[in-house]
């Protein structure tokens, strides 16, 4: 058979094709679960964006650019701990002792106080991505990467390196959203996620869910699915039902899609994700055959690309009125958007039904104006006293939200 050389448009096409084909060839590959897969090609406005990370080491106390940080008229933001390298997600015991876990270190602190006088221990060292801590009479649980450990009798042992206990352990070793947050329910089970194994990519049976099991790691079940990865929820304490925080996909666009704040009103309940997202985006790549009202909307979008993480209602009664039962996010921030967007902590304020009213920023400033942070908030935690406590793994602190002129603290 004789071929024909392509002559024209299609010779055209064809070296076109042969030298998109060289150059995928050519273009070396990004390991599994790298947060870059799927930025576009050929794009050097997507090329400058990269995941911003963080300090190595924890910033000095008097280095800490508190001044920048701003709250409402009547609040106080004040440093409660500083020297804690990566601060993550926070627990509190009964003696005031707060718990504090790392993604990208291997350790777990606690922040003791005793009249008044705070120091910072390195509890328990040599894990891997601790980033998840709870507390329960005594027993401190702390989520790994793949498994969940526990520490009991945990105040006897603040200065004794213990060695936790594995409970559970049937979990995937996906870095790609992998570490954990870890609560407590009102059913006093230990609630945790399991997040997507990559950016947008399809969930098998183990991933893209939430789980609950008994406080002794039995009785382990698939509470939702539909999940790209939350790394914040608690609990209404009027309706005791969960509200979640859920990170949106990248490289979509700049602009979309939207962080999402989550609601379960009963088991079971499929949030969509890879298939549709913030409630009305079917996914370019795994929409096809799915329609986004199969799955449950949102009840907040929480900016695009902003890293919603940990959220508590509050629950104290420092704060005027006018925000007990409402909620507080800690949004890290966006790292795939030109415009960074995020950096704060949100107040979402809610109907008397549990819907969404609002949401507005409340601390500022760890975004600064010139697109760069200064800080980048983590979690939130209620404290006895009603202040908020915020940790910031940027500058590896934690610091305290107060009201009123009275409500600063003595020492250090």
């Amino acid at each position: 058979m004789e071929y024909r050389v392509p002559r024209g448009p299609l010779l055209a096409a064809t070296f076109a094709l042969l030298a998109t084909t060289v150059l995928a060839q050519d273009k070396p590959a990004l390991p599994p679960g790298s947060p870059l897969i799927g930025r576009p090609d050929n794009n050097p406005a997507a090329e400058k964006l990269a995941p911003v990370p963080a300090p190595p080491l924890a910033a000095a106390a008097d280095k800490i650019p508190l001044d920048k940080f701003k709250a409402p008229k009547g609040f106080n933001l004040e440093l409660y701990a500083s020297g804690m390298p990566n601060a993550r997600s926070m627990t509190i015991d009964e003696k005031g002792t707060v718990f504090v876990g790392s993604r990208l270190q291997d350790k777990v602190y606690a922040i003791t106080n005793k009249n008044g006088k705070r120091q910072v221990h390195v509890l328990v060292s040599g894990l891997y991505r601790p980033n998840g801590v709870a507390y329960k009479d005594g027993t401190l649980y702390i989520a790994e990467l793949s498994q969940i450990s526990k520490i009991e009798h945990v105040e006897d042992q603040i200065d004794k390196s213990p060695k936790p206990v594995v409970i559970y352990s049937d979990l995937p070793k996906d870095e790609a959203h992998g570490w954990k947050y870890l609560a407590i329910g009102p059913d006093n089970k230990l609630y945790f996620e399991v997040g997507q194994p990559g950016n947008n990519v399809l969930h098998d049976d183990a991933h893209g869910q939430l789980r609950r099991l008994n406080l002794d790691g039995s009785g382990a079940e698939k509470i939702a699915f539909g999940i790209r990865n939350t790394v914040g929820f608690d609990w209404s304490p009027k309706t005791h039902e969960l509200y979640f925080t859920d990170n949106g996909r990248d490289w979509l666009s700049e602009d979309l899609p939207n962080d999402k704040l989550n609601r379960i009103t009963k088991l079971g309940l499929d949030f969509g994700e890879p298939y549709c997202h913030q409630g009305n985006i079917p996914d370019v790549e795994f929409g096809w055959g799915h329609d986004c009202k199969d799955y449950v909307p949102p009840v907040a979008l929480m900016g695009p690309h902003a890293a919603a993480l940990g959220m508590k209602f509050y629950t104290g009664t420092m704060f005027p009125a006018e925000y007990r039962g409402q909620i507080f996010v800690a949004r890290h921030g966006s790292w795939n958007r030109t415009k960074k967007f995020g950096g704060d902590i949100a107040l979402v304020k809610l109907n008397s039904d549990g819907s969404v009213k609002s949401v507005e920023p409340f601390v500022t400033g760890f975004l600064q104006p010139d697109n760069n942070y200064i800080g980048r908030p983590v979690d939130v935690m209620n404290m006895p006293d009603g202040s908020l406590l915020i940790s910031d793994d940027w500058n590896g602190a934690v610091y305290r939200l107060s009201y009123g002129p009275n409500a600063k603290l003595a020492g250090r």
